[in-house]
């Protein structure tokens, strides 16, 4: 028995070229009406609904703005030409790299790193549209090989019938496996795709080197406060943003926004959007009196902050490193606040106390001896007491550090013995220091001299059989007092090797 199709509404476009119907489908349209097949989409009788292409026309448009409303305000505000990206000069300014590749049409592989909300994707999205390349999107933990091969097949064909080019972009790159890496290189090299990755963490530690080694590795920049403003106040003026909304930012809420963001544009867009939506505005078109945004409706828009920091990437060797050199810069207020953001943004403090012991002996050592021994006993206590009382600990000893005299003689002196040995410049033990119990000692071997036969406790022996010096005392803190005791000990020692 033969179905007939009957609707009384136009079928949706999103079911044109994907829906499949098992039966033939004989349309009351007419003398002249042709069977259709199970691969056709059926279409809408026009005796039955009185369907009209100009009414169908105005539903698209009604559902196309329904979409583009229901879009968050980053979306809908993203750059739509590499003109429009604000904050990236150092890639999009005159003579910039990125710049100089899409003018000249020879871009290629690329990874683009760079904290969140900073536009990786809006520019790969741009690049490919200004090279009229095809964009294939996808995400790097997701994508599986067959998907890999699907699109490199799909590039061939299309460089081979237009000439066009694929570009395919990888979110999160650096959780790219190395069988999906094993089967897009070869194309990447030859040419037959051109891939632009983007990772929020350092590539030269998160990605693998064959994927950097054959890229160009660029930067996308933390936007600054004075940026983060004006795309503020280009989605107030913009009509795909707020434009035709009654609203007013103050001076004074921008500015929070701008600060709080850490430089993440869709953070600080998605908290204007909410403090708007959240007063109600009216449209200007229709005379509506302006809302405003005052500091304290910011301030709840934005709700807890997110540290930017993260245990294995950029955040947590960044933080550290900032907290390490607040403390050899003697900062305390810098080292505590970097200890604050660490401990909020969870990270180990038993790594924080290795890290602080390391400090003690390397750019403190023995101008201040104490700072070892105050390390020491910071690490034992966050060992035993934990979190939250070990910040106490934590920030007893940073400060401590912070405050001690420094001096980098200590290693210094370890590093330069090290690399003699290490390039091959060792000495003998001298033969007085040989071993009294070591079988096959040269009987005329000189007899060790014990320091406590001299008055002064000064040994006499030659301990290393060259003049070489590795601790140099930096004259800061005790080793002021080391500096002058050394000198004398080194004078006397010449002295009495002089007088044997």
């Amino acid at each position: 028995m033969e179905s007939t199709f009957h609707t009384d509404r136009p079928p949706s476009r999103h079911l044109k070229g994907r829906a499949r119907y098992r039966l033939s489908h004989p349309w009351p349209s007419g003398p002249g009406s042709e069977r259709r097949t199970e691969d056709s989409p059926p279409e809408p009788p026009k005796s039955v609904c009185n369907y009209h292409p100009a009414v169908h026309d105005l539903w698209d448009e009604g559902r196309d703005r329904n979409r583009a409303t229901a879009r968050p305000l980053a979306h809908r505000l993203r750059p739509s030409s590499l003109e429009e990206v604000l904050g990236q000069d150092h890639l999009l300014g005159d003579g910039a790299i990125l710049r100089r590749m899409v003018d000249a049409g020879v871009v290629g592989s690329l990874i683009l790193h760079g904290p969140p909300g900073t536009g990786k994707t809006t520019l790969a999205v741009l690049v490919a549209e200004a090279l009229d390349a095809h964009l294939e999107r996808e995400n790097a933990a997701a994508i599986g090989v067959p998907r890999i091969r699907e699109i490199l097949a799909a590039a061939d064909r299309r460089l081979g019938d237009d000439g066009r080019r694929t570009i395919l972009f990888l979110d999160e790159i650096h959780r790219f496996s190395r069988s999906q890496q094993d089967v897009l290189l070869g194309d990447v090299e030859r040419g037959g795709i051109a891939l632009i990755g983007a990772t929020t963490e350092n590539p030269w530690y998160t990605v693998n080197s064959a994927l950097t080694s054959r890229s160009t590795v660029i930067e996308v920049r933390s936007l600054d406060e004075n940026v983060i403003r004006s795309l503020l106040q280009r989605a107030l003026e913009d009509e795909r943003g707020l434009g035709g909304l009654a609203v007013v930012l103050e001076h004074e809420a921008a500015d929070h926004l701008a600060a709080q963001c850490e430089g993440d544009a869709r953070r600080a867009l998605t908290a204007l959007e909410i403090a708007a939506m959240s007063l109600r505005p009216g449209r200007r078109s229709d005379g509506a009196e302006p809302v405003r945004i005052d500091i304290e409706t910011a301030r709840s828009s934005l709700g807890s902050r997110a540290v930017v920091h993260d245990r294995s990437g950029d955040g947590h060797y960044d933080t550290i490193s900032a907290f390490i050199k607040s403390m050899r810069g003697s900062d305390p207020d810098a080292a505590i606040y970097w200890l604050a953001k660490m401990l909020h943004a969870g990270e180990d403090p038993r790594f924080i106390a290795r890290r602080i012991a390391i400090l003690a002996s390397e750019d403190i050592g023995q101008a201040d001896p104490e700072a070892i021994q105050v390390a020491n006993a910071a690490w034992q206590l966050v060992e035993r007491i934990g979190m939250p009382e070990a910040q106490l600990t934590l920030a007893q000893a940073a400060i401590h550090m912070a405050m001690a005299p420094k001096s980098n003689a200590t290693s210094s002196a370890i590093w330069n013995a090290m690399a003699d040995v290490r390039e091959g410049r060792t000495q003998p033990v001298p033969r007085e220091l040989i071993s009294g119990m070591k079988a096959g000692r040269a009987p005329d071997a000189p007899a060790y001299r014990s320091p406590h036969s001299a008055a002064d406790g000064v040994g006499t022996t030659d301990y290393l059989g060259v003049e070489k010096a590795f601790y140099e005392p930096t004259g800061r803190g005790d080793e002021a007092d080391h500096a002058e005791r050394l000198e004398k000990l080194r004078t006397r020692r010449r002295e009495r090797r002089d007088e044997s």
